[in-house]
């Protein structure tokens, strides 16, 4: 395969304006504001149901017009058509990054077709398995071991196969109208299997393993213990006997897969045609719109997961056919390259104002972090500038008591992402009060006072004097991005996904780096099977460790309880 060499950013004509700008940048929200009436209007833009209002951000048009042409320059809209056709822009691993192709319609033309491979044929294949799966298992047609229903699925995967379902399980919790309800194992720390399993009936539950290879450590591991809970569970209710062909059985009943390892599958115990694949061109952090998402399709239902799936496809469309300058996840990536790598930012914090997205933070956490925290470029060659940002996040008025101290009166610029919806899910009045309505106040309320904050001539105007003046005074300038939407539905809740998905890939096109690969979780899952054998009193292991490895080592064997 060719590698191409990318754009070194800081050799183009943008950068150097950007970089003019940035040395003598000075913000002024209010001065903005005041000089342009119309800026919330012209800096407010429409994402299919999103509307995205950018105002608040520390730029000018000049500021603007230059990362625009920064993204023209590093070939941004390039990058995301080579992406599209199938180009193996997955350098490290030979290979092409097609989450986009999980959500084109049945149907799209042109027919996608890759390495030889009918990708929407494929795609639609699996899609049609998940749901016509999903319809048994809500039906009542498929049953456990002793003929009853399903009520509760466990999904155990980790990572990507974790981080997504859980997300979306939550935020669309809702429209779970099946009475089944959806748990998720990911820590190997058997603390978490334990507490998910406690109080559930073996002869009601169902199992998804989700791992690609089937041999991903921490899933195998919790799938192993999940087996042994659920024969343990079925002998002791007297459903099952202890012989193998039982307990072979109890396994056919009450788990499936998503792998494409069918042999591992197989000898596991799961029946291979209740084995749903996903492809190599599909990363686990892009990967809750596969068959991944199994779980989902239970819980929710296929046509939930199809509209989640529409919304995916509406941002997509959207960043394949508007130009750079309207163009929403373009800007907001943008925006945050020029945060990091002219103004200093190094975190990032998302806050949606909505309990159901309690969970998207850490969804974003994976996705940013795993995809662009490199240092060196899809060709091999160190990276020019720095790269990422540390996302975090928590949601609605729980910051606000927490650490929004930090973002209006701190010494650190972080910018920040406001996500609300004009209708809940649960509607609800206090005393003849909408209780939504306040919440969303405090939700206006807090990126008006970042941006503007409040002048030591306003403090003192309310009687403030001596040193409280200082303490009560806002600097403002603290840039904030405002997402709303009329609800969360789940086609509201894939727009959101591919947002930050597409803002992300903008980022590492720009940085010249390779989203698209995780080598840095590697060694760390390396050393830990070398390190294994130690822990369970091989001298050996132990004496290969480094000094402080092994003092730890001799710490925990000297406190483990038998």
């Amino acid at each position: 395969m060719r590698v191409s060499t990318p754009i070194d950013p800081t050799t183009t004509p943008a950068w150097s304006d950007l970089d003019d700008l940035g040395d003598s940048f000075e913000p002024d929200l209010r001065g903005w504001f005041a000089a342009d009436p119309d800026r919330a209007a012209r800096l407010s833009l429409q994402l299919a149901d999103l509307h995205v209002d950018l105002s608040k951000n520390l730029v000018t048009d000049e500021v603007l017009e230059a990362l625009v042409r920064l993204a023209d320059q590093v070939g941004v809209a390039d990058r995301y058509q080579a992406m599209l056709a199938g180009e193996h822009i997955n350098t490290t691993e030979d290979r092409a990054v097609l989450h986009t192709a999980l959500r084109r319609p049945r149907g799209a033309s042109p027919a996608l077709v890759v390495d030889g491979q009918d990708i929407d044929a494929d795609v639609h294949e699996v899609l049609d398995r998940v749901a016509a799966f999903a319809d048994r298992v809500r039906s009542g047609d498929w049953l456990g071991v002793t003929g009853k229903r399903v009520t509760d699925v466990v999904n155990i995967g980790i990572g990507g196969s974790d981080l997504g379902p859980v997300m979306v399980s939550e935020a669309l919790k809702p429209y779970a109208d099946a009475g089944i309800r959806a748990h998720f194992v990911s820590n190997i720390d058997p603390t978490d299997l334990a507490q998910k399993t406690a109080g559930l009936d073996a002869e009601t539950t169902l199992f998804i393993v989700a791992s690609k290879t089937f041999t991903t450590l921490e899933t195998l591991t919790n799938a192993r213990l999940a087996r042994d809970w659920l024969w343990a569970g079925l002998e002791s209710a007297g459903a099952i006997g202890a012989d193998e062909g039982s307990r072979t059985d109890a396994v056919a009943h009450h788990f499936v897969a998503v792998s494409t390892a069918l042999d591992k599958v197989a000898a596991f115990g799961i029946d291979p045609d209740n084995a749903f694949g996903f492809w190599d061109w599909v990363g686990g952090r892009y990967s809750v719109d596969s068959a991944i998402g199994l779980s989902l399709a239970i819980e929710l239902g296929p046509d939930v997961f199809r509209d989640l799936l529409a919304g995916f496809h509406a941002v997509d469309e959207h960043v394949r056919t508007t130009p750079l300058e309207r163009n929403v996840p373009v800007l907001m990536g943008m925006l945050n390259v020029w945060y990091v790598n002219f103004l200093g930012a190094q975190s990032h914090a998302v806050l949606p104002y909505a309990q159901q997205l309690h969970r998207f933070a850490a969804y974003l956490q994976q996705l940013t972090m795993e995809s662009n925290g490199k240092s060196v470029r899809w060709d091999g060659t160190p990276v020019t500038t720095g790269t990422g940002e540390v996302f975090w996040g928590e949601p609605g008025t729980n910051g606000q008591h927490a650490f929004y101290q930090l973002l209006h009166q701190g010494t650190r610029l972080i910018p920040a992402d406001f996500i609300a919806f004009a209708n809940p899910a649960y509607p609800l009045a206090d005393d003849g009060r909408d209780v939504h309505g306040l919440f969303l106040a405090n939700f206006l309320a807090q990126t008006k006072a970042l941006a503007f904050g409040k002048t030591e001539a306003e403090v003192e105007a309310e009687g403030t004097t001596g040193p409280l003046v200082a303490a009560r005074t806002f600097t403002g300038n603290r840039p904030t991005t405002s997402i709303f939407a009329p609800a969360l539905t789940p086609s509201v809740l894939g727009q959101l996904i591919a947002l930050y998905e597409h803002i992300t890939f903008t980022q590492g096109v720009v940085w010249g780096i390779n989203s698209f690969d995780q080598w840095g979780v590697e060694l760390g899952k390396q050393l830990a099977l070398e390190i294994a054998p130690a822990i369970e009193g091989d001298e050996s292991a132990l004496a290969a460790q480094d000094p402080s490895t092994r003092a730890l080592l001799d710490y925990y064997r000297a406190h483990r309880r038998p």
